[in-house]
């Protein structure tokens, strides 16, 4: 006897496509899992014994049963399919007339036949929509998750006989239909707000130029200046995620196991310690998954004390940092995850951290100075558009009662330059003037004759490459998109020269 079930597999954030084949015939008793399935998967067959036989179904004991999970030539991994195989057993062991063609089914099963959460839902349903098929069998609990897709109708299953009953046309699972809110959630006013941070006026002109237009910000600074604070108040100026970007960042928090409600509202902030592996930062494992500069994929990726990140992982950020994509190699294949985020990184001036401190005396020799500042490459350093000098506050400052200007204020303004982006790139896939190519900017970056000469005496004196040169181009129209001027002028110009390493 042979029945056929329909599921999935997640490779990278995509998805293939994964027939789960059961075939029981009479024989000693004997239950083999074949198609490439990782130990969780094989581990399925006593957790499928045990639900079993706590719903209520026999267990077919003097059968041979085989399930094939193909392609075969697929890697498979996770607990996901566990629902289809039991179900595929349950209705062949006791003739049951179930019809799933035009269905997927997913799910976890416990011990007493609940079915449980399962990892990458999102992009699950998404593939489920593409297909064409109609119905999808989910876990209740990822139910909200998987309607996102819009796609099939989503049944919420509870346990193993709840999905039996209602493919045999017993009892029916009401299809998940309530409505999806992708407002913003309510911002609470707390520390990590702008109005908070005393003095650092520079500081929050950069970090809002770098919201403006996705820049990247490298802050130096003696120890206990702001730069931690600063930095963790970015995503608090960043436009709210489109519904576009939320559904991005929410398959890559699914495909990791991280989602804690059924979607992300908000950009996200990572902020991995210097310890941090190559792998962990990048993506990787026998069957990639996402790292942190994916997980940072539309928000923020904070690295603190940047030079003490090992020299190889550093220059791991340099594919992202240009193209907005990490690619993941392996023996089983090539994955590519999106990485289009916003990289702040902080770093005392010297190791003792007081260099650029009038008031504290540094104790490092001339060699410790240059040893640690050639800690990150040129090269790396070249694709920073924002290098800004964070001091230390003074004491009038830290003790003044007035607030700064909150947040939801600049929020409105970077808001209003990323609708001008958004107009002047509507036809084009990129988003932000950090992503403008060399033809965007042929298009978008005329100057006049006074901000060409600028611009030259810069590059001229300041030794700057082309990738600067461009930079500051780049950075030079998110302040005329700021200041709502249709062309850059000199003063935009003169503004983001300012931003450049005072080494150059």
């Amino acid at each position: 006897m042979f029945f056929k079930l329909h599921s999935a597999a997640v490779v990278g954030l995509e998805c293939g496509p994964v027939e789960v084949e059961v075939d029981i015939h009479k024989g000693q008793t004997h239950f083999a899992i074949v198609g490439l399935a990782d130990m969780a998967i094989k581990e399925a067959k006593d957790r499928i014994y045990s639900a079993m036989k706590n719903s209520g179904f026999s267990y077919p004991f003097n059968f041979r049963i085989l399930v094939n999970l193909a392609p075969a030539d697929t890697n498979k991994e996770g607990p996901a399919y566990d629902l289809p195989m039991a179900v595929g057993i349950i209705a062949l062991s006791n003739d049951l007339a179930i019809d799933a063609d035009d269905a997927m089914l997913v799910g976890e099963l416990a011990l007493d036949g609940a079915v449980r959460h399962v990892a990458g839902v999102l992009p699950l349903a998404l593939y489920a929509k593409a297909r064409g098929w109609s119905r999808l069998f989910v876990p209740e609990a990822d139910a909200p998750e998987a309607a996102l897709a819009q796609g099939p109708t989503v049944y919420p299953v509870k346990s193993l006989s709840q999905i039996i009953h209602h493919l045999v046309g017993g009892e029916s699972i009401a299809p998940y239909t309530q409505p999806i809110d992708w407002s913003e959630d309510a911002a609470e006013i707390g520390e990590l707000d702008m109005a908070y941070i005393k003095g650092q006026e520079f500081a929050k002109r950069a970090l809002e130029i770098a919201a403006s237009g996705g820049h990247n910000v490298l802050m130096s600074g003696p120890p206990g200046s702001g730069k931690t604070m600063l930095a963790r108040t970015l995503p608090s100026i960043l436009p709210r995620l489109t519904l576009n970007e939320a559904l991005e960042v929410t398959k890559i928090y699914s495909v990791a196991g991280l989602l804690k409600s059924s979607f992300i509202k908000t950009r996200p902030f990572r902020a991995p310690h210097h310890t941090a592996s190559g792998v962990a930062l990048v993506g990787g494992g026998r069957l990639p998954r996402p790292g942190e500069i994916t997980l940072s994929h539309r928000g923020v990726l904070f690295l603190d004390e940047f030079p003490e990140f090992p020299r190889f992982v550093m220059e791991s950020l340099r594919q992202p940092l240009e193209d907005g994509i990490i690619t993941v190699s392996r023996a089983q294949g090539t994955i590519t995850f999106p990485a289009r985020f916003i990289l702040v990184a902080s770093q005392n001036p010297c190791p003792c951290g007081y260099a650029s401190d009038p008031d504290q005396r540094c104790v490092c020799t001339p060699l410790q100075l240059v040893r640690y500042q050639k800690k990150i490459s040129g090269p790396l350093l070249d694709r920073i558009d924002l290098n800004i000098e964070v001091p230390r506050v003074e004491f009038e400052k830290l003790s003044a009662r007035e607030l700064g200007e909150p947040s939801v204020d600049i929020r409105e303004r970077v808001e209003r330059a990323r609708v001008i982006q958004s107009e002047r790139f509507q036809n084009s896939v990129i988003h932000t003037n950090s992503e403008m190519r060399a033809a965007d900017m042929r298009a978008h970056c005329q100057l006049g004759s006074d901000s060409s000469a600028l611009l030259k005496e810069a590059v001229v004196n300041l030794h700057l490459s082309a990738r600067a040169y461009n930079r500051i181009l780049k950075v030079s129209r998110t302040i005329a998109d700021l200041a709502t001027s249709e062309r850059i002028e000199l003063p935009h110009i003169a503004e983001a020269l300012q931003f450049r390493p005072r080494a150059e």
